[in-house]
């Protein structure tokens, strides 16, 4: 029952909004489409779905060629980051819509509905019109109806993003035990690196319409095949920076001579490094590390982390670290990054190491 994306394309116009992508999603899967705002996410799920047709290429479900299928005939489930409930119908209601649709008995229904209502923590609130409820309770209504549907295909499109802060880390926890045991393939899109990784499953990370990698998670987190799918798969932005390796130096911002850390055993010449915020740290906290001095642009502090923006060798470069270190803005700041924690990129934005 696997869905089959064989190269497909998505255009408007003149406008390619999804190039040449094919994917295999396996039954029983969690995929996560991670990629910023109006990189394709959403156009590439209702090209699974039936809702657009691709402009050419097959879509394949469970053996058969579904290219040209409607959604309404398709057993497909879609949860919208705009909760949408019918407003005349109670949370009941709302969630039986399809199985009244599909006319099923109303015990079926009762039961199914009761099941659904108690894994999202519904029961209390069945009788209540959807105007009644917070914005986390009409969402859980909604997923609840994708749920109860025993849909094939379950595709939700950044269902948490409207959420409070509290909510969101709930659902995050729960939204992949929900769907465990099912044979239902669930896709879902995220801006957020963290969701995804979290999640676990399958990532496509998307950019400007194409797929620049897929495949198990983490692994796409360690190894990004290519610069843009590392910028992607990195909040805040992973720092970036031209350097010139020599032995087991390298150079950065023009003139900082640093150890060659990771790439030490690459040839000699110039490379594009690569260092997420959190390996940059106020303290030397790694054995390889390269120090620099950059002027303080913004910085954010909470609880338990500290977020500070630096410019350094015409760049801005981001730390990211536990406990709180207090930086004025305009002064100056002296940062450490891990080395060996580097990824390296090729003339073509390839990684190299």
């Amino acid at each position: 029952m696997s869905l089959e994306l064989h190269n497909i394309t998505k255009q408007v116009g003149a406008d390619t909004h999804i190039h040449p992508t094919s994917l295999v999603l396996k039954p029983g899967s969690f995929n996560v489409l991670l990629g910023t705002t109006l990189s394709g996410k959403t156009t590439l799920m209702q090209l699974m779905a039936g809702i657009q047709k691709p402009s050419s290429g097959t879509i394949r479900f469970a053996g058969k060629d579904v290219t040209g299928v409607a959604v309404q005939k398709r057993n497909v489930s879609m949860v919208y980051q705009q909760f949408i409930n019918y407003p005349n119908f109670n949370v009941y209601d709302n969630i039986a819509s399809p199985l009244r649709v599909a006319g099923m008995s109303s015990a079926e229904i009762d039961a199914r509905v009761g099941k659904a209502a108690d894994l999202l923590r519904l029961t209390p609130m069945l009788k209540r019109r959807p105007n009644e409820l917070s914005g986390g309770q009409q969402q859980r209504t909604a997923i609840a109806r994708a749920l109860v549907k025993d849909s094939d295909l379950i595709l939700l499109d950044e269902p948490l993003a409207n959420l409070d802060y509290k909510l969101r880390e709930e659902l995050r926890e729960e939204l992949p035990k929900l769907f465990a045991g099912r044979e239902a393939i669930v896709v879902y899109a995220t801006t957020e690196p963290i969701e995804a990784l979290l999640f676990g499953g399958t990532t496509a990370a998307l950019h400007e319409g194409r797929v620049t990698q897929f495949g198990p998670t983490s692994a796409i987190y360690r190894t990004p095949r290519d610069l843009v799918t590392a910028q992607v798969f990195s909040d805040p932005p992973i720092n970036t920076a031209i350097v010139e390796k020599r032995g087991e130096t390298m150079t950065v911002f023009g003139n900082v001579a640093w150890p060659a850390g990771s790439a030490r055993s690459l040839p000699d010449g110039r490379y594009t490094m690569g260092i997420r915020p959190h390996h940059v740290t106020p303290e030397k906290a790694a054995k390889t590390s390269g120090a620099f001095t950059g002027r303080v642009l913004v910085t954010e502090l909470s609880g338990s982390e500290s977020i500070i923006h630096v410019e350094v060798g015409g760049s801005t470069w981001v730390s990211q670290s536990h406990g709180i270190h207090a930086f004025e803005v305009g002064a100056s700041a002296t940062l450490h990054a891990d080395l060996d924690q580097a990824l390296f990129f090729g003339a073509n934005g390839e990684l190299i190491r």
